[in-house]
């Protein structure tokens, strides 16, 4: 049996729930691994325009109060129980580290609870392998400018493998500040 590099069998994986909470919006999916959406949920803070931004406590505290029901509400949405569950990604870093805690705790949490694999992903890299995501995956070669908050990645992609090349990135630096 070949196994991946987070040591996941690839030919067991039907289902995967992933997280992101990286700042400000608490998100959970229900993908396959060939590319299909099986369902997207977003909760939007939106109490940090008040502020100027994003405050990091107030963003991870929500995340605290929505996370469940995010979670509850993807799985329901893709007509998933959680014991068909195959794999938890969730989002590492970058992002507000309060916020990035809740999502992989809770990732942990749920995976402990069900003995399931958790993959890290570095919300960057997530961007770029969205790309890949149905119903119209983009086919490579292409470049990919991300520019997600303050952090910018510049990536040539070859194929719709794990690999590709990093040209360029920044953290805490928007693309042309």
């Amino acid at each position: 049996m070949a196994h991946g590099r987070d040591g996941v069998d690839p030919e067991r994986v039907r289902v995967i729930l992933a997280l992101e909470t990286s700042c400000d919006d608490t998100c959970a999916a229900v993908v396959t691994p060939d590319g299909e959406i099986r369902s997207n949920v977003i909760s939007s803070q939106g109490v940090h325009d008040r502020y100027g931004g994003v405050v990091p406590e107030i963003a991870s505290r929500h995340h605290l109060e929505l996370i469940g029901d995010v979670v509850d509400d993807a799985l329901s949405r893709a007509g998933v129980l959680l014991p068909s569950v195959d794999l938890v990604a969730v989002t590492c870093g970058p992002g507000l580290v309060a916020a990035l805690l809740v999502g992989v705790a809770t990732a942990k949490g749920l995976a402990a609870a069900h003995q399931l694999p958790v993959a890290p992903v570095d919300h960057l890299h997530g961007h770029v392998a969205a790309a890949f995501l149905g119903p119209e995956p983009f086919e490579p070669p292409f470049l990919s400018l991300i520019a997600s908050g303050g952090h910018t990645l510049l990536a040539r992609v070859d194929d719709p493998g794990p690999g590709f090349e990093v040209i360029g990135q920044a953290l805490d630096d928007a693309s042309g500040g």
